[in-house]
């Protein structure tokens, strides 16, 4: 076993942990892994596979974690999660831009499947890939006809082919690989739990690779992305009772790997707050506005009140999120 550094020590915990999920890619094109608690699982500090799905981490990349919060739609509340990312000159792949046959899987985490044939689906991101893999003729046939085109426009052939016949789904970083083993959704049908993916041809920016309210480093590349538990909402995102412990265990990751000015951000409010201070001096940046509203957020839903925190809630919050406050 390798030594890992302190980002891959972080992920080789939280996949020990049944309650924390994972995905990789980007908007449109998604593939992710989740497990339930007490299910059947073959683990180790790099891996876990189950007989829906299966997760691979690859060490000695030179990964390093940021820890962030973004705002949700839903007012009162937010997102959260950890991105694992490289420095660009490290993690590129081949950004194919068409239907590529790779050959046998022989990375594939289990034995039984490296003899299937892996295609890239040429989504021409240089960070992932995203792949479908296959031991059927069939299928296969369909997908070297169509080799050379880009997905899109491949054809109605290709995606009836692909949902109709569920190979695995394959995506993979230069730190991670996730791979799905439950059948496609058809079209209109509910998304399964547990691993999935999604592939919404509308919403493809495959170039965009994280949300623009997260601010990575300069040069670096997301290759995988941690869903730790949410302390106000859950899997599905349908709000919950507030968990303390699930928001001290975030805000204990977010305290050594987030944004430094979104953590100072933060601290700055909740000092102000707990000081009785008045919003004399409100955020100045985007990034901690947003901090400084989550902050709010987050007071108010752990049980704060009073007339301090509803005076920065009118300051910085929109009406619509002080109502549901």
């Amino acid at each position: 076993m390798p030594i890992l550094s302190d980002a891959e020590r972080l992920a080789a915990e939280h996949l020990a942990d049944s309650a924390s999920s994972w995905s990789i890619g980007t908007y449109g094109v998604l593939a992710e892994f989740a497990r339930e608690a007490g299910e059947p699982c073959a683990r180790d500090d790099l891996q876990a596979v189950t007989a829906r799905g299966a997760i691979r981490l690859e060490a000695g990349v030179g990964v390093a974690a940021l820890a962030y919060e973004v705002l949700s739609a839903q007012p009162a509340l937010w997102h959260h999660g950890v991105l694992f990312t490289l420095p660009e000159g490290e993690s590129g792949l081949p950004a194919r831009g068409a239907i590529t046959e790779l050959g046998p899987d022989r990375d594939a985490i289990r034995a039984g499947d490296r003899a299937a044939v892996l295609f890239d689906l040429g989504l021409g991101s240089p960070a992932f890939a995203f792949c479908v893999r296959t031991a059927a003729p069939a299928l296969a046939s369909t997908l070297r006809r169509a080799a050379g085109a880009p997905l899109l426009a491949a054809g109605r052939e290709l995606a009836s082919a692909l949902v109709a016949a569920s190979p695995h789904r394959v995506a993979f970083s230069r730190f991670a690989r996730i791979e799905v083993y439950q059948p496609i959704a058809p079209e209109g049908g509910a998304t399964p739990t547990g691993p999935h993916t999604h592939l919404l041809p509308r919403l493809l920016r495959p170039q965009q690779s994280h949300s623009a309210n997260i601010r990575l480093p300069a040069g670096a590349v997301p290759g995988l992305t941690l869903y730790p538990p949410h302390p106000a909402k859950d899997e599905a995102g349908v709000p919950k009772p507030f968990s303390h412990a699930e928001h001290a265990a975030f805000q204990s990751l977010f305290g050594r790997f987030a944004d430094p000015e979104a953590r100072a951000a933060k601290a700055a409010v909740i000092t102000a707050i707990e000081r009785g201070e008045p919003p004399d001096r409100k955020p100045a940046t985007r990034i901690a506005r947003q901090a400084a509203r989550i902050a709010l957020r987050q007071l108010r839903l752990a049980g704060s009140g009073g007339p301090t925190l509803e005076a920065w809630e009118r300051a910085l919050e929109p009406p619509a999120a002080r109502v549901a406050a």
